[in-house]
């Protein structure tokens, strides 16, 4: 059978909806396939370039918001204490009030034999190593600067073991060993750390610089930046012999290693004289680590040895050592300012002081340059009132204890009897107040928390000679009103 030509053709009209199905069947594939191969890409890219995101994902795994916080204990810590043989009969006694035997590890390192004896709470006694091939050509310091700063390294060269973290200090540096703990527990002691603080002398800081870590208030040197330190010191001090102390040739060789200081303001210098009241009672908001100089300013109780009455300022620190000297501000019906410096004392001012006043300490304190601008602190201060009626009463600690019955800690604050000048305010005088009773929580975590002070709220009272106070952390939406 022949077929037709009409039979052969086919009509085009017939095929038309197939082949729009092929067409846009192929687009689609070829769109996925495009849109399948740039997100590989994008990936592979993501993957092989280090974004901001990632470096700080790689180098903080916790995440940048989140408070990373490291195991150190006080075992991980080692002290490298300098020490004169001159001054050691006095200042020994200094480091065993806050010397643990058993639990603190490190050694004194001073320049002649001395005697002591077995059962004193006290470090190792080491004598430092020769340092007379050392060039020291600074007319106004002297040659043992080069000594105390080989401390770290002589320090490292005893080869203790488990090992964080080395602590400098001088022999009248006491420490409070709880709040050091804290500090360096949140730095990461694999790293470079050269932790330490400022001079409160604005002139000490220009002459050497405030990117240096004063030695008499302390610093912290993680253990491989100490190893580091050890292979070049004795070169870095060769380079340097104009410097006048150790502190800044330690600082000189941390900037060959080009590592920074780290700032922690609780350790304290005071480099200044007389009452330590105005700075004390106004400690900013950071752990109390260290106290310096304690030879030279008055003693932190009055009608109490400098000795004694630091180891009476410690009793507080038993309790609540992270809230030791803590700042809280309140005002009393009757028109008074009150500061608490808690563990220390207690000042009544008749009149309202705004607490942003309140925050600045009083100059009760003469600048270690005392020829020079009184004001020059690196910091701000406030002039001591010289109003009459606005001289602070102060009620300093006199025992502070537990009750294991309310489970708080109570602390007991007297007043300080002193001659007050006559007010002509019709005001009721802080000076009918004998005792004030302040109660609080034990707050071993407040560190972990953003920084922010106390509340401070007057409690009811049934003897008009007692005030009592409740310290505790803030309430939502509360405030420090007058």
């Amino acid at each position: 059978m022949v077929a037709t030509p009409s039979a052969q053709i086919h009509h085009p009209s017939a095929f038309t909806p197939i082949r729009h199905s092929f067409f846009w069947f192929v687009i689609t594939t070829l769109f996925l396939y495009l849109l399948y191969s740039s997100n590989l890409l994008l990936n592979q890219t993501t993957k092989s370039i280090p974004t901001s995101e990632n470096v700080q994902n790689t180098t903080n795994p916790f995440g940048v918001s989140s408070p990373i916080r490291f195991d150190t204990e006080l075992k991980h810590i080692v002290f490298g204490i300098a020490a004169s043989s001159r001054l050691w009969r006095w200042r020994k006694e200094y480091i065993k009030l806050w010397w643990r035997p058993g639990e603190t590890r490190g050694a004194v390192w001073i320049d002649n034999q001395v005697r002591s004896r077995k059962n004193e709470s006290l470090p190792d006694i080491r004598i430092s190593r020769d340092t007379s091939r050392f060039r020291y050509t600074n007319r106004q310091g002297s040659r043992s600067a080069i000594r105390i700063s080989r401390v770290v390294s002589e320090t490292v060269k005893l080869g203790l073991e488990d090992v964080r973290w080395l602590v400098m200090g001088d022999d009248d540096t006491v420490f409070v060993l709880e709040n050091l703990v804290r500090i360096l527990s949140k730095y990461n002691h694999e790293q470079y750390y050269y932790i330490g603080s400022s001079s409160e002398s604005h002139v000490q800081n220009i002459f050497f610089s405030y990117a240096m870590a004063y030695g008499g208030a302390g610093f912290a040197i993680s253990y491989p930046l100490a190893l580091e330190l050890e292979k070049m010191q004795d070169q870095c001090i060769q380079r340097y012999p104009s410097l006048y102390g150790s502190d800044d040739r330690m600082q000189a060789c941390m900037a060959e290693l080009n590592v920074p200081l780290t700032k922690e303001t609780g350790l304290h210098q005071f480099d200044v004289y007389g009452n330590l009241l105005g700075l004390l009672g106004a400690h900013p908001v950071t752990p109390l680590v260290s106290l310096h100089h304690l030879d030279i300013v008055d003693p932190v109780f009055p009608g109490m040895t400098r000795v004694k009455a630091v180891k009476h300022f410690l009793e507080s620190a038993k309790y609540d050592s992270a809230s030791i000297a803590q700042q809280s501000i309140c005002y009393d019906k009757r028109g008074w300012s009150i500061l608490v410096s808690w563990g220390f004392a207690i000042q009544i001012v008749r009149g309202i002081i705004s607490p942003r006043e309140l925050e600045y300490p009083t100059r009760t304190f003469l600048n270690w340059y005392k020829k020079l601008d009184y004001t020059a602190y690196a910091f701000n201060t406030r002039p001591v009132a010289r109003h009459p009626c606005q001289k602070p009463f102060v009620f300093y600690m006199s025992e502070t204890k537990y009750d294991k019955v309310r489970k708080k800690i109570i602390g007991i604050y007297t007043l300080h009897r002193e001659e007050y000048p006559d007010c002509r305010w019709k005001m009721e005088s802080p000076e009918t107040i004998e005792n004030i009773v302040v109660i609080k929580n034990q707050d071993n975590f407040r560190w972990h928390k953003a920084p922010r002070k106390d509340c401070c709220r007057i409690l009811p009272s049934k003897k008009k000679e007692t005030m009592y106070l409740w310290v505790d952390g803030c309430r939502t939406g509360e405030l420090v009103e007058w």
